[in-house]
């Protein structure tokens, strides 16, 4: 619950600082005291938006802060801890904004981000303005308060990952949906290419083959007349030759061993080389015997080497790329036909993500209509007790499985009808501005009973009620204070006197400036703030007797 409530320099408030006990606070005050406006500095601790128009004229900054105490608040303790800002069993959110706008946030002493504060507020402190009569009548919040209602958040989770999922494969689908017609051009230009490549038929390999053999075959006449010469030279001069002088140093060689044996390892070596060149000139023998100078054959590679450049630069890759190239367009062109299986696969894939998401929101459906029924019954009699015997609410909730949202496919519409005899309506239709309050502050008092907010805040709700109906109002949310902390800003008697304790908001000048208190009223204090809010400035014996007689009951 809210213990403590803690203003500097806000608004018109210098300095204020609050205690607050469970049950329920009745708040009032005179027209443009700021009744609202304790209300407004906690909502900064709970991360509402502030600007420079916040701090006090003349003043540097201005400071909020609030203290709760968070034991029977499970929630709340797992978020600190999960977020390590626990501290033991309480929770001070803060809150400064400097003259110049700039804001900071903190949670019990720590900078956080104003994210944090946003998330955490929601389970200290629920707040219901005056405003929320209207905005009831908004289709979309509808659902919201259904749904607060029901508190089939896991519900809700799995809906809005199911829908997460769906638009995810339907993004996806979409993608591949759009590139199709770049990808036919694509495949159509790959189709042309390959079959190009594919009927030249290019081995890896082969075109450093053919580049060696162009080269040796070019140069023919010259491999002919350097065998010649070599042979010429090794074995075949007439007059002397490296394998005849080879012979007869190899005779002397052995004619000096037998003078000197040290000398046998020349004569061995001389044998050696000898050999060498029989077999040098042998195998060159060979070769210029197979030499062929086949002009047929040299056109025909002179033919394929020059295809093969002019693909090359076709292709706009190196001659021995080519092949290379040729597998890679291959692989792309199996690639899109791969495109076009996965298009069709995640057409299947999406219908499946579509069926996984309506399974989730017919659960969800069918949680929320079971709850719309147990709310028709209470708020029809939240209604009925409220000044309108024959009145009857009933929540029409519709499901289309045409229509996909995070929050599942139905639409929920608030329907009654305030008179015997006439049908039922939606709530904009039917309700005048007074039977709206009462319904919608029935709907808020009954969904407020549901969720486990500590603490719950009614500023102005009861705008438009008055007579036994305030009367009635009044018991309702005294009702609500025996279990949750509640806090109502409200200008009529009838409320403010069933509250467990009273706060009254005063406005006053000093040395020029204008300030804004608001303290705790005593019993008599109490009797005179009701016979004010009965009989306005003139307080006569009959309004106290109201008075006492209100606080009594």
């Amino acid at each position: 619950m809210l213990c403590q409530l803690s203003i500097n320099n806000y608004a018109i408030v210098r300095f204020l600082e609050l205690d607050f006990r469970p049950g329920m606070t009745s708040i009032t005050g005179e027209t443009g005291a700021g009744k609202s406006i304790a209300i407004d500095a906690l909502g900064l601790c709970l991360g509402n938006r502030a600007d420079a128009t916040a701090v006090r004229p003349g003043a540097a900054k201005a400071e909020v802060s609030a203290r709760f105490s968070v034991d029977d608040i499970p929630l709340a303790k797992r978020w600190l801890e999960d977020n390590d800002l626990d501290v033991e069993n309480e929770c001070i959110l803060r809150r400064t904004i400097s003259s110049d706008g700039r804001s900071r946030a903190y949670i019990n002493g720590n900078p956080v981000p104003l994210q944090q504060l946003k998330a955490l507020g929601p389970l200290l402190v629920g707040i219901h303005g005056q405003h929320a009569h209207h905005a009831m009548l908004k289709s979309e919040h509808q659902l919201t308060l259904l749904d607060s209602y029901a508190n089939h958040k896991m519900l809700l989770d799995n809906v809005t990952l199911a829908y997460q999922r769906y638009k995810q494969t339907q993004a996806e689908l979409k993608r591949l949906q759009q590139s199709s017609l770049e990808r036919l051009a694509r495949k159509q230009l790959l189709q042309y290419q390959v079959e190009e490549l594919d009927e030249f038929a290019l081995q890896p390999g082969e075109y450093e083959e053919i580049e060696a053999e162009h080269k040796r075959l070019a140069n023919g006449s010259a491999l002919i007349e350097t065998c010649q010469h070599g042979l010429y030279l090794l074995s075949d001069g007439e007059e002397a030759n490296i394998e005849s002088l080879l012979n007869k140093a190899v005779i002397l060689a052995e004619e000096l061993k037998d003078y000197d044996p040290q000398l046998e390892s020349i004569g061995n070596m001389l044998n050696e080389a000898l050999i060498s060149v029989q077999e040098s000139a042998a195998e060159l023998q060979r070769y210029q015997n197979n030499l062929e100078l086949d002009p047929e054959h040299f056109a025909q590679l002179e033919q394929r080497l020059s295809q093969t450049l002019q693909l090359a630069r076709k292709h706009m890759v190196a001659p021995e790329q080519l092949a290379a190239h040729h597998l890679t367009l291959r692989a792309e062109l199996e690639g899109i036909d791969g495109d076009n299986t996965k298009l069709e696969g995640m057409e299947q894939e999406l219908e499946a993500s579509r069926q996984a998401y309506l399974t989730q929101a017919q659960k969800l459906s069918q949680s929320r209509s079971r709850y719309a029924k147990e709310l028709d019954k209470l708020v029809t009699q939240s209604i009925q007790e409220l000044n309108m015997p024959k009145g009857k609410f009933v929540i029409d909730v519709s499901f289309n499985e045409l229509s996909l949202s995070p929050q599942g496919s139905d639409s929920v519409e608030f329907m009654v009808t305030t008179n015997p005899g006439q049908p039922l309506q939606p709530l904009a239709k039917v309700a005048s501005g007074g039977e709206l309050s009462r319904i919608g502050l029935g709907i808020q008092v009954i969904t407020a009973r549901k969720v486990s907010t500590p603490t719950l805040i009614f500023d102005e709700v009861d705008v438009g009620i008055s007579g036994p109906t305030a009367a009635v109002v009044g018991r309702m949310l005294r009702q609500l204070g025996d279990s949750t902390q509640v806090f109502c800003v409200t200008h009529l008697p009838q409320v403010a006197g069933n509250g467990h304790q009273h706060m009254f908001v005063n406005k006053a000048n000093k040395g020029g400036q204008t300030e804004t208190s608001m303290t705790p009223l005593n019993t008599e204090q109490r009797i005179n703030e009701l016979a004010r809010l009965l009989g306005g400035d003139t307080i006569t014996s009959n309004t106290l007797a109201n008075a006492k007689e209100l606080l009594k009951h």
